[in-house]
C-alpha cells in the first residue's frame, strides 16, 4: 500500500548521447541502478541510469510517472520539452520494477520544428517537390509548343508522352502540398495524402508502360500490340495496386520507423514487378533493333539504339544507388546521417524525370515524323514472327530479286526492239 510504486521514466535522448545511458561509466553493463551501484551516490535504486554532464544542460532528459497504489493505470503530465541543438532525438519509455512487465503505454508525442512540425529528414523534401513541380511545368510547356507546332504530324506516341508528363506535374504539386500541409498542421492530411499516393501509382505505372510500348515498338515497328495487350494492361494493374499499397502504407498513419521484416511485406511484389518491366524492356528492345536493322531503317536504329544505351545507362546507375542504399541504411541504424536520408527517395523521382526528357527529346514532335512513326514495310511481321531471317538471306533475296529484275528488263527490251523492228518492216512493205 505504497503511495508511490512502479516508477516509469520517460526518456529522450539524442542519438551521440546514448552511451549516456546505462552504467558504462561506472564500469558496467547494468541500465538499472542497483544499490551497489548506488552506494557512492552515482544514481538512485530503481531509476535508469544517466550520465549527465554539467557542461552540457541539453543532455538526456527524462520524465518520471509513478503508478499510485494498487491503480492499473498511471497519467502522466503533459509537458512541453524544449531543445536547443540540432540532432536525431529519441524517445524511450523505460522502467526498471519487473512488476511493470508487460505494461502498455499509450499517448502521443508532437514533435516541432522551428521551421514547422515537419521532421527533419523530410523536410527537404517539400523543398525537392516544389522544385520538381517547376522542372515537370518547364517540360510540359516546352512539350506543349512543340505539340502545336507541329500538329499536323503528331502520332500515338505523343499523346501517351503528354499523358506522364501531365501525372508527373500532378503528382510533384500534390506531395508539395502535402508535405507543406504538414508542415503546417501537425498532422498528414488523409485526402491529400491519399491522392499523392493514387497519382504517384498512376504515374508510375503509366511511365513503366510508355517505356514498355516504346521497346516494343509501338508507333514504329508495329502500329498495334496486337495479342499481347492484356498481358501489357494485366501487368500494368498488378503494379499500380502494388505501388499504391506501399505507398498507403508509408505515408497514411504516424511518422514510423518499420521494422526490416515489416517493410518486405510491401517493397517485396514491387521489386519483382520492377524486375519484370526491366526483363520485359530489354527482351523487347533487342527484338525491335533486330527487326530495324533486317529491314535497313536506319534512322530508326540509331534513334533506338540511342534509347537502349540511355536505359542501359539508367539501370546500371540504378543498381549502384540500390548498393548504395543498402549500405547506407546498414551503416546507420539509428539515422544519425538524418540530413543526408531525404537524397535516398528523390533520387528515384529525379531519375524517373531524366528518363521522360530523354523520351521527349528523341521522339519530339517534328515536320519529319516518318523517322520514327510506322509506315509499312516490304517485310510483313507475320512473315517474321514464322520466318527468321538472317541478313545474308535478305542478302541473297536481294541479290536473286535485281538478278530477276534485270532479265525482266532485257525481256522487255527484246520485245520492244522486236515490236519496233516489225512495225517497221509493216511500214515498208506498206511504201512498197
Amino acid at each position: 500500500m505504497q503511495q508511490k510504486t512502479g516508477l516509469v521514466e520517460a526518456l529522450i535522448v539524442e542519438v551521440r548521447d546514448r552511451e549516456k545511458i546505462g552504467g558504462a561509466y561506472l564500469n558496467s553493463s547494468a541500465i538499472c541502478c542497483t544499490a551497489n551501484l548506488a552506494k557512492d551516490g552515482s544514481c538512485k535504486v530503481g531509476e535508469v541510469i544517466i550520465h549527465q554532464d554539467p557542461n552540457d544542460p541539453d543532455g538526456p532528459k527524462r520524465i518520471q510517472t509513478f503508478f499510485e497504489g494498487k491503480n492499473e493505470e498511471a497519467k502522466m503530465v503533459l509537458q512541453t520539452i524544449e531543445i536547443n541543438s540540432t540532432g536525431m532525438y529519441y524517445l524511450y519509455f523505460m522502467f526498471c520494477d519487473p512488476e511493470l512487465t508487460g505494461m502498455i503505454v499509450s499517448g502521443r508525442t508532437v514533435w516541432r520544428n522551428p521551421d514547422g512540425y515537419l521532421p527533419g529528414k523530410m523536410a527537404p523534401m517539400m523543398t525537392f517537390y516544389g522544385l520538381m513541380s517547376l522542372a515537370y511545368l518547364a517540360i510540359g510547356l516546352a512539350w506543349f509548343v512543340w505539340f502545336v507546332k507541329y500538329w499536323n504530324d503528331i502520332i500515338q506516341l505523343h499523346y501517351h508522352i503528354s499523358v506522364v508528363i501531365g501525372l508527373g506535374m500532378c503528382e510533384m504539386a500534390f506531395w508539395y502540398f502535402e508535405y507543406a500541409n504538414f508542415n503546417t498542421n501537425g498532422s498528414r492530411p488523409m485526402g491529400i495524402t491519399i491522392w499523392a499516393v493514387t497519382f504517384s501509382a498512376i504515374k508510375k505505372t503509366v511511365s513503366r508502360l510508355l517505356l514498355l510500348v516504346v521497346s516494343m515498338g509501338y508507333g514504329v515497328v508495329r502500329p498495334t500490340l496486337g495479342g499481347i495487350t492484356s498481358k501489357v494492361m494485366l501487368l500494368g494493374i498488378t503494379y499500380f495496386i502494388a505501388s499504391g499499397a506501399l505507398g498507403l502504407v508509408e505515408n497514411l498513419g504516424n511518422i514510423n520507423d518499420f521494422s526490416g521484416k515489416a517493410r518486405l511485406v510491401p517493397v517485396l511484389p514491387m521489386a519483382m514487378l520492377d524486375a519484370c518491366f526491366i526483363v520485359w524492356i530489354f527482351s523487347s528492345l533487342s527484338q525491335t533493333l533486330e527487326k530495324l536493322q533486317i529491314r535497313r531503317s536506319a534512322a530508326k536504329f540509331a534513334l533506338y539504339q540511342k534509347f537502349t544505351n540511355s536505359l542501359a545507362v539508367a539501370v546500371l546507375i540504378s543498381i549502384s544507388w540500390i548498393g548504395y542504399e543498402l549500405y547506407f541504411n546498414a551503416t546507420d541504424p539509428l539515422s544519425e546521417m538524418w540530413q543526408k536520408a531525404w537524397i535516398i527517395s528523390a533520387f528515384w523521382t529525379l531519375l524517373a524525370f531524366v528518363l521522360l526528357l530523354v523520351i521527349c527529346l528523341l521522339w519530339a514532335p517534328s515536320h519529319n515524323p516518318t523517322r520514327y512513326a510506322f509506315s509499312e514495310e516490304t517485310v510483313d511481321d507475320s512473315d517474321e514472327a514464322s520466318i527468321p531471317l538472317s541478313e545474308s538471306v535478305v542478302k541473297a533475296g536481294g541479290d536473286l530479286a535485281s538478278k530477276v529484275e534485270r532479265k525482266e528488263r532485257k525481256a522487255s527490251t527484246a520485245s520492244e526492239q522486236y515490236a519496233l523492228g516489225l512495225g517497221e518492216d509493216l511500214e515498208e512493205d506498206k511504201r512498197e
